[in-house]
């Protein structure tokens, strides 16, 4: 066994699919396959389904894959650690964001980026809950996500900050009155809204129905972006955070804030508690105190044990 061999399994876990897996090791497919299967007989064991195409893992497979992801973050891990001690920071940085997340998270990976130019990134649009499933499981360094009803037993947490609603329009397609915008005022418009159950939605259906309004949405979607493209293409108008950044995308919009208007739980960033912990995880703790510092903003609420 080697750690290819675990890197080939996770990377088809990801991407669900054996060509494309094969892409992103950087072999063929037959190799991969090839590989697959010695890791299989060496183990004894059946780990991933196979038809036509990929068709998913066994439930030793699923048992297995745990302990690969652990072993390649502990890899990971290791030579991040081994960097620190030189006084580098190097590596890729996984972080999970809720979708419009109240906070821009390119402010804070801009200063990163800056303070430690040979990090990369990658992010993953989730839901909270995906979030925390996957800090829990080490697929994810950090999470950007809602804090309500977060275990604290098993993950620190800095508040970043409330997050505040606005009326996102096109004003080339709507004129409103951005003076005391009032929910009453926003369930007259023809709205698009993000699918129901994620929470940002929730915190929406609440604040209307709490006034008694139920306005029936004309685009519900779980993908930002075509949310985005329906308020530019002047068939909605979108609910969308405040100082999210997303306004600046185009041209033409105006967000303007929606009197009481507020998500029902904090935004923060999330971090487990278990090893193995990155350095490079703990760093952008840091990173992210000294921007809210320098933005004179301070934290909701920190619960940070360094006790570990």
């Amino acid at each position: 066994m080697d750690i290819k061999q675990l890197r080939f399994l996770v990377a088809l876990e990801e991407t669900g699919h054996f060509g494309q897996a094969a892409a992103r090791c950087h072999v063929t497919q037959p190799t991969l396959s090839m590989r697959l299967r010695n890791l299989e007989e060496e183990l004894g064991l059946e780990l991933v389904r196979r038809g036509q195409r990929f068709e998913g893992f066994t439930e030793e497979g699923r048992r297995i894959l745990a302990w690969a992801r652990g072993l390649l973050a502990a890899q990971d891990g290791l030579y991040a650690e081994a960097a620190a001690c030189r006084g580098q920071l190097v590596g890729t940085l996984r972080l999970g964001v809720v979708p419009l997340a109240g906070f821009d998270p390119m402010r804070l990976l801009r200063l990163f980026a800056a303070a430690h130019p040979e990090l990369r990134f990658r992010l993953f649009a989730l839901s909270s809950e995906q979030i925390l499933e996957r800090l829990a499981s080490n697929q994810l360094d950090l999470g950007l996500s809602y804090l309500e009803r977060l275990d604290r037993e098993h993950f620190d947490s800095l508040a970043l900050a409330d997050t505040r609603m606005g009326l996102l329009y096109d004003h080339r397609h709507f004129s409103i009155d951005p003076a005391n915008l009032s929910w009453e005022a926003v369930a007259a418009q023809p709205l698009g809204l993000l699918s129901s159950g994620m929470h940002f939605r929730q915190s929406i259906d609440h604040a209307l129905r709490s006034r008694g309004l139920n306005p029936q949405p004309r685009l519900e979607t779980d993908a930002v972006h075509q949310l985005l493209q329906a308020v530019r293409a002047g068939l909605c108008c979108a609910v969308l955070p405040l100082h999210s950044g997303l306004d600046r995308l185009a041209e033409g919009l105006t967000l303007s804030p929606i009197d009481a208007a507020q998500t029902l739980a904090p935004l923060g960033l999330i971090l487990r508690r278990a090893a193995p912990r990155s350095a490079l995880a703990e760093a952008c703790f840091n990173a992210a105190r000294t921007l809210l510092a320098e933005d004179s903003i301070e934290p909701i609420d920190q619960h940070i044990d360094h006790s570990d």
